[in-house]
């Protein structure tokens, strides 16, 4: 799939169980992560169980773009030779950074403390999406920032020749927003303080701190306040990346709700910054259990053994927003399976990602048949009970991964097929999905 060419149209319809191994790609947050502080350090990374989506692909082009020398070696295997913190030379091109919003803020923050100027651009949906949240704090930096209205993209950052020092709290639950300050600190001298209200996923303090730089977290009366000491000099590491508990989300999601299923998710993140919707699974009747907890590239992990069940309605807390953002599109497919009322709250958040996801979830359910209540920070699906979704619609995917993969899911268990207009953009963080799910026997074909 291609998540920058033709719309691929696509249905999924009723089958039987789901029975299997679900092997899901590499963690994407993280796999953004190992490039993106590969290339800041001095000497050889070696990544193993990289994720080779679209996403993480142009990531791994901006980075060739700012001077480091990025290899693949084989399946999900690369290497990165860095240029270190500050070395970054001024991209002859435009810095495509495709869907990723990830990618493109993370890139933003690491070049707007060295003095070379860059432009980036991305596809229809990444244009749409605010950068102000990143240009703000970079600013406080000594960068400037010049973008279309409203702070969108093609941007051009100029980064700041004698950068400073910043103390800044973060206005959103916002990892990326977060790990901009940080990695834009890395070349400030002294101590770079980013404080976050409520935790968001920590693979940036975890992985700096894997790389050498000297970063701390504590929990105060002001948040959690995060510590980093600019100008280290950070060093190649050898990175295993665990499997992204994201892309987990949607075989796990499938066999909880088609009958008769079980199937085995192996080496799963349980990063608690990461894994509210586990929690939250758990408290809605799933039978989920955690087998074999290890660390891997210092991340906790777990293989999921996922078997059907029974599912009611919860009202999910809003502090757990910031631990399955992501997550909230697949979620609302189970509550509309599940007996009673399903509230998520504090998920404003939503409103800005690839696409407007609460908008884009409820007329897609609506259209299934379901009936839904939004407001701009909580989402209210009433559940029709197991397999009593009508379906029978034509979703529309707004150039959005996780929706399009979502109403593929809902498919495999309402009364009528239902289809997406486009699932192109599943490439961008699942390139596998469809072999993967297919495989463990879920009715899902291309219809073009």
């Amino acid at each position: 799939m291609s998540g920058h060419g033709e719309p691929i149209p696509m249905m999924s319809r009723k089958g039987g169980a789901l029975t299997g191994v679900a092997q899901v790609p590499g963690d994407k947050s993280i796999s953004h992560r190992a490039l993106i502080l590969g290339a800041l350090s001095v000497g050889e990374t070696k990544i193993t169980g990289l994720l080779e989506g679209q996403d993480v692909l142009d990531t791994a082009k901006a980075m060739r773009a700012f001077g480091a020398t990025v290899t693949r070696e084989g399946e999900g295997a690369w290497t990165v030779q860095g240029v270190g913190v500050g070395g970054f030379k001024e991209p002859e091109d435009v810095i495509d950074c495709g869907n990723s919003g990830t990618g493109v803020r993370l890139i933003m923050g690491c070049m707007a403390t060295s003095p070379i100027t860059a432009t980036f651009t991305g596809d229809a949906s990444l244009r749409k999406r605010p950068m102000g949240r990143v240009t703000d704090p970079i600013a406080l930096f000594g960068a400037k920032s010049v973008g279309r209205e409203g702070g969108r993209l093609p941007m051009t950052v100029i980064g700041a020749a004698n950068p400073l020092p910043v103390r800044y709290t973060t206005p959103m639950a916002s990892a990326q927003v977060k790990s901009a300050a940080l990695l834009a600190g890395l070349n400030a001298p002294g101590q770079t303080v980013v404080i976050e209200k409520e935790a968001t996923r920590d693979h940036t303090e975890r992985m700096l701190r894997g790389f050498g730089a000297e970063i701390s977290t504590q929990k105060t009366d002001e948040g959690y306040v995060i510590t980093l000491t600019g100008q280290p000099e950070l060093k190649g590491q050898t990175v295993s990346v665990p499997r992204d508990p994201s892309s987990a989300a949607f075989p796990v999601c499938a066999a909880l709700i088609v009958p008769g299923s079980d199937i085995l998710v192996p080496g799963v993140s349980q990063n608690p910054t990461r894994n509210g919707l586990f929690t939250t699974l758990v408290e809605m009747g799933a039978d989920i259990t955690f087998e074999n907890p290890r660390e891997e590239g210092g991340e906790p992990v777990a293989d999921l053994r996922v078997r059907y069940s029974n599912l009611h309605g919860i009202e999910v807390p809003p502090a757990r927003a910031a631990s399955m953002i992501d997550e909230y599109p697949v979620l609302s497919v189970l509550a509309a399976n599940a007996t009673g009322t399903t509230v998520m709250k504090g998920v404003h958040e939503l409103r800005v990602k690839e696409s407007d996801r609460i908008d884009a979830m409820a007329r897609g359910l609506e259209a299934c048949g379901v009936s839904i209540e939004e407001d701009s920070d909580t989402f209210i699906v009433h559940g029709l009970g197991a397999g009593n979704v009508p379906g029978g619609a034509t979703c529309k995917t707004h150039i959005d991964h996780r929706i399009a993969m979502s109403f593929l899911i809902l498919g495999l268990i309402s009364k009528q097929p239902i289809s997406v207009d486009d699932g192109s953009p599943i490439a961008t963080s699942f390139p596998i999905f469809e072999d993967l799910m297919t495989g463990l026997g879920a009715q899902i074909e291309r219809t073009a």
